[in-house]
């Protein structure tokens, strides 16, 4: 069984019952242009995430993982939007208002789709979420169910938001939650790091933090040794 490099501790892992969540990597988040970058924000710091997480993606694709992509978003019609999260804002770049990739935060719109170095391919489910959390008014927890899932590999954007609230969920549930440092970002460093401190506090409160390199290099040293032992 591969082995994780992690903090607080290493992490035995089967493949078969684990999962890669790559939370929101989507085009108005990320891209230039975007909605992201209207507000002020600097999306070259989310930028960073993309390479690891291409990697990562890769490596669960040859191993035969389950992958699961998520995206933020609202019905067109919005009935699934609270106030309180759409009065938020400048009243120009609320939810459902005109931005630069479309209508803000809808599904449907070019904005809210997923950026295309990390574009699922046919298979990966693809699930669309009102809230923060991925397992909030969704099928996720299902999903994982059905497949037998125990552990989650958690990538995507932003760290100390949907990424931290997927990983909460998570472990509220009993999985074993792991967020690959270098696959998750957030607008605002100091937030990136103490969200990952916090996750592995304590002697992982909240999980381990490890990162797509490790990742790799676990599968690839379980993939060698199946290799070795069958000659």
């Amino acid at each position: 069984m591969p082995v994780l490099a992690a903090e607080p501790a290493p992490l035995p892992f089967d493949p078969a019952r684990t999962a890669l969540v790559i939370i929101d990597m989507q085009r108005d988040f990320l891209e230039p242009g975007g909605f992201g970058e209207t507000l002020g924000n600097d999306v070259s710091l989310l930028q960073a995430a993309v390479e690891p997480c291409k990697n990562a993606l890769a490596a669960a694709r040859e191993a035969g993982m389950l992958i699961v992509h998520t995206r933020e978003g609202h019905r067109p019609d919005m009935a699934d939007a609270p106030p309180a999260k759409v009065e938020r804002g400048e009243p120009t770049t609320r939810i459902g208002c005109a931005g630069p990739m479309g209508r803000i935060l809808i599904r449907g719109e070019a904005g809210h789709d997923i950026i295309a170095e990390l574009y699922p391919i046919e298979g990966e489910p693809v699930l669309d979420k009102p809230g923060k959390g991925a397992f909030y008014q969704t099928d996720l927890e299902l999903m994982l169910k059905n497949r037998g899932i125990d552990t989650l590999l958690v990538c995507g954007v932003t760290t100390e938001v949907c990424v931290h609230t997927t990983i909460r969920e998570g472990n509220d549930r009993g999985y074993r939650c792991v967020a690959l440092s270098d696959c998750c970002a957030s607008y605002f460093p100091e937030f990136h790091r103490v969200g990952l401190d916090m996750i592995k506090a304590q002697g992982g409160i909240f999980g381990w933090v490890s990162d797509s390199t490790a990742f790799i290099a676990a599968l690839g040293a379980a993939s060698a040794g199946s290799a070795a032992a069958a000659a």
